[in-house]
């Protein structure tokens, strides 16, 4: 993601969250958070879909992944959601995590699918409602290095 990508990702974020980020907010991710890595997908030269995550140490923390709502059902999120595994394994995590809505049983399925397991709640998580995030791990494959 670069800073360009900035409206197409706002566009998609409101379109995603009922509490989405600012553009300032990705502005700042994307200049000053040394932590955050952004991933950009495209189809036909659009932006369809990002993944944000934090690495610090070995762990990840996935921030946020949408995609457009025109192209949901088409398995993007699971592709975008595979492609920043893989990005983070080659960084040298050894974990991932990110946070749900408890009422979000479409992304819980996608996270499990690909090897997250819930492991805890944060209560009142949500400011919009108040409602409780899900906490998700998953282990990630270790790299082999090469030499």
């Amino acid at each position: 993601m670069t800073l360009d990508d900035i409206p197409d990702i706002m566009v998609i974020e409101h379109e995603s969250f009922s509490l989405p980020w600012s553009e300032g907010a990705f502005r700042n991710e994307m200049t000053m958070n040394h932590f955050a890595k952004y991933l950009v997908m495209e189809v036909e030269g659009k932006t369809v879909g990002y993944c944000g995550m934090w690495t610090i140490v070995d762990e990840a923390h996935i921030t946020n992944i949408a995609v457009r709502t025109a192209l949901r059902g088409h398995h993007l999120g699971e592709r975008l959601l595979r492609e920043v595994m893989d990005w983070a394994v080659e960084l040298g995590m050894v974990r991932m995590t990110l946070e749900v809505r408890v009422s979000n049983y479409v992304a819980q399925s996608l996270y499990s699918k690909m090897g997250f397991v819930p492991t805890g709640k944060r209560k009142d998580y949500y400011s919009d409602n108040h409602e409780d995030a899900l906490i998700m791990w998953c282990d990630l494959p270790v790299r082999v290095q090469q030499g």
